[in-house]
């Protein structure tokens, strides 16, 4: 008795449909049978790729287009040269007003130690870089130890960044897990919570 030839996935035939450019779906129909089942899944293998035209591209705006031809023409080293820029605009303001001397509620001020009085994550930054500044590391660290903590690797990590991307420069990467930065954040949490407890030791803290 004959037998009724089978499709290479396994369907009887005429118990599936066909799809596009006549592959076989599965006997529900619509749809490209598994992998498994003997079917092409990839341009590759014989499927059809996805119509021209089916996903248009948007066109970048006017503004996208200055900001990615500026970028394109701009020498390698103009990126690393505008951010040490901006590091040493926000050196200077701390050099020049001097917030060591400077009255709380003078501007620009910390608007939640103004309202509340209490100490933000923040506080005590500037004046730590001032002291860094001037070379002074304990008072610096009296006022944000953990800002003092973090500086030798942020100031690496700059380093590093700005000297591959002007100059070609491999130092060793330094590499910080997920691990490590989530512990550094509760530390900061941490720290922000116990310099505003009214006890010793932490009124140490308060700044």
């Amino acid at each position: 008795m004959a037998v009724a030839a089978e499709p290479p996935g396994g369907f009887p035939a005429g118990a599936a449909d066909t799809g596009p450019a006549g592959y076989p779906t599965s006997p529900q129909g619509g749809w490209p049978a598994s992998p498994q089942g003997g079917y092409p899944t990839s341009p590759q293998d014989g499927w059809p790729a996805s119509p021209q035209g089916s996903y248009p591209v948007t066109e970048p705006d006017r503004l996208t287009r200055f900001v990615l031809r500026l970028y394109e023409r701009s020498p390698r080293w103009a990126v690393p040269l505008a951010a040490v820029g901006c590091v040493a605009v926000g050196m200077a303001y701390a050099l020049v007003s001097d917030p060591t001397h400077a009255d709380p509620d003078a501007a620009p001020t910390c608007l939640l130690k103004l309202t509340t009085g209490l100490d933000c994550p923040g506080c005590g930054g500037t004046r730590a870089l001032w002291y860094v500044l001037h070379g002074d590391l304990p008072a610096a660290a009296r006022h944000h130890f953990l800002f003092i903590f973090a500086l030798p690797f942020l100031a690496y990590l700059f380093v590093a960044w700005a000297g591959n991307q002007a100059f070609g420069w491999r130092l060793p990467e330094l590499r910080i897990s997920s691990k490590v930065i989530g512990g550094f954040l509760a530390a900061w949490l941490a720290f922000s919570v116990l310099r505003n407890l009214p006890w010793a030791p932490f009124t140490a803290f308060y700044v």
